[in-house]
């Protein structure tokens, strides 16, 4: 494989749309779950599992 991301922006975006999407709203622009599943139209808990499921991918690929 190739090298991995150095940066939480580069780790985002090498995540699936729909993860790299909410993520970058959760962690880049500093969005709640709240407003996130709001301006989305979709339910908070979706929203929730989501981050829950990106942050774990995100650790494997930074290795934290």
């Amino acid at each position: 494989m190739g090298k991995q991301p150095q940066t939480l922006a580069q780790a985002i975006a090498s995540l699936p749309e729909e993860e790299r999407i909410i993520l970058t709203m959760h962690y880049l622009k500093s969005m709640s779950a709240t407003d996130i599943a709001s301006l989305l139209g979709v339910p908070e808990r979706s929203v929730e599992a989501i981050i829950r499921q990106g942050k774990t991918r995100l650790s494997a690929i930074l290795g934290i």
